[in-house]
């Protein structure tokens, strides 16, 4: 009888809560737009709103991982309404279902309750929406205010983990990091100083509390000109044919962060026009210093796709260090120059190799920072 008794209560219990929360009312990225037309128009030029449909690198790397399978799906596609059926493979991604096209969605980033810290990858737990009545948004902003779509809240995760759920780190089913971004000491606020700066006019197009300021949602990174120039100091010093290239990273995550990117090291001695030395001719990576990606293997032989290597391995900067790369060149002369450029590729050319992807503008190295010194 007293076991019939808690099952039954068990089963009110779950019943009661099926009714009472419900599947949140989504809101798309679109209706946004209607009070937050700045912010959306930031958004709009951001990674975060791209998609399996429209970041063609992220949908050839996955699809070559499993055409069956989007593990990807937690952070690439977080709000869509069938994401276990995504993650399983008893469902693909649809390009007609707008909680799939949306990308890294407005209400996915600020309906996030909580972060749960784990060994592969952190988890965002979202919030449960009560069933009939308006969704509520979570930020950072005090005494924000509501809307005739949503409500809003301060919620302290925001300055404290919400970039930790997607951004941290990723451990492969093998033990092996395919992606290291953030340590577990580090918060938030970093990021969002850094890659969200405030800039003019309120958080709502009304600005009806007059703010007057409202934190960027281009969310600057490596595709901006301007932003890319100041992760790093390059300092060249010479002495007795030895080159010396010290490379300051002043970021808070480590300079190469992604297994599909590579930056590297452009390094040339002109004199009189003529070049008399450089780190390496044709291949960046020849130059084993000056070349930062990450390498994979499984089973002892070299993979380009990480999602079941057995080892991982990186040439990198961490995060506020400083390393120093010396290099034997011959005798200078007065009035040589020596220029040391930065590059970034976003497809790095093995991993294009193997997606197909080789003739994309994503393989074209773009100048993050360069650097000239002329000999006296």
């Amino acid at each position: 009888m007293r076991d019939t008794f808690w099952a039954f209560l068990l089963l009110f219990l779950v019943c009661f809560s099926n009714s009472l929360f419900a599947q949140d009312k989504y809101l798309d990225n679109h209706s946004c737009n209607e009070c937050h037309e700045k912010i959306y128009e930031e958004y709009q030029t951001s990674s975060h709103s791209h998609s399996y449909f429209t970041n063609t690198l992220h949908r050839k790397i996955a699809d070559t991982v499993s055409k069956k399978k989007y593990a990807c799906a937690s952070c690439h596609m977080p709000m869509a309404d069938n994401i276990k059926e995504l993650i399983s493979g008893d469902a693909r991604p649809n390009k007609s279902n707008k909680t799939h096209t949306d990308g890294v969605s407005c209400f996915f980033c600020h309906t996030i309750a909580y972060v749960k810290t784990a060994h592969n990858f952190n988890i965002n737990t979202k919030s449960r929406q009560a069933k009939g009545y308006k969704p509520t948004l979570y930020g950072r902003l005090d005494n924000p205010d509501d809307s005739d779509k949503h409500s809003s809240t301060a919620n302290p995760v925001y300055a404290k983990k919400v970039c930790m759920g997607c951004h941290s780190h990723k451990i492969n089913e093998n033990n092996a990091t395919i992606f290291n971004a953030m340590s577990k000491k580090q918060d938030s606020i970093g990021c969002i100083n850094c890659h969200m700066p405030e800039v003019s006019g309120g958080a709502e197009k009304m600005d009806k509390k007059a703010r007057g300021r409202h934190a960027s949602h281009k969310f600057l990174g490596i595709h901006d000109i301007e932003f890319r120039k100041t992760g790093m100091d390059i300092n060249i010093s010479t002495s007795d044919k030895k080159l010396s290239v010290a490379l300051k990273n002043k970021m808070m995550h480590p300079l190469i962060i992604q297994p599909a990117r590579a930056k590297f090291l452009k390094i040339r001695i002109t004199r009189a026009k003529n070049v008399v030395w450089e780190n390496y001719v044709t291949e960046p990576k020849d130059d084993t210093k000056g070349y930062f990606s990450y390498s994979f293997k499984q089973d002892e032989k070299a993979v380009i796709i990480p999602a079941h290597a057995t080892q991982s391995f990186v040439n990198n900067i961490e995060a506020e260090s400083t390393k120093v790369l010396e290099y034997a060149i011959p005798s200078l002369e007065k009035g040589d120059k020596i220029s040391v450029a930065l590059y970034v590729q976003l497809a790095k050319s093995d991993c294009a190799k193997v997606i197909s992807l080789e003739k994309s503008n994503l393989t074209q190295p773009s100048l993050m920072k360069e650097v000239i010194f002329i000999q006296n």
